[in-house]
């Protein structure tokens, strides 16, 4: 009786982690475009980045792997949030970095964007 009590309550419970993305996967940034609209950590070398301070939203591109024009996996921290990073383009220039967050894909290209520090992690 007790046994089937706590069962109960573990199955919602990791049903919950599984939905927030507290259980993710590691994949490398080539990886990243077979996973779109997963939760996962991408981790790979820091190899091109950009702060974009006159377009619109003052993006930073943290590129790994590949640099742009050819990136296979994009970091993107928003003007709004990069305050809270210091300076990323240089913080993380050519560091091994793992990302973690939402894959999503801009015009044909794997990227996650980093709202606070915490989902990046230089390895």
């Amino acid at each position: 009786m007790i046994w089937n009590r706590g069962r109960s309550l573990l199955v919602p419970i990791i049903g919950l982690l599984v939905t927030y993305g507290y259980a993710q996967i590691s994949i490398s940034a080539a990886e990243a475009k077979n996973h779109v609209g997963e939760n996962a950590t991408v981790c790979g070398e820091v190899v091109s980045t950009h702060y974009a301070e006159r377009s619109r939203g003052n993006p930073t591109f943290i590129n790994l792997d590949k640099p742009y024009p050819n990136q296979v996996f994009t970091l993107v921290i928003w003007g709004s949030d990069r305050a809270k990073f210091g300076d990323p383009e240089e913080k993380y220039r050519s560091k091994h970095v793992c990302v973690t967050g939402k894959i999503t894909d801009y015009r044909g290209s794997p990227e996650v964007v980093a709202h606070e520090p915490s989902q990046i992690k230089v390895q």
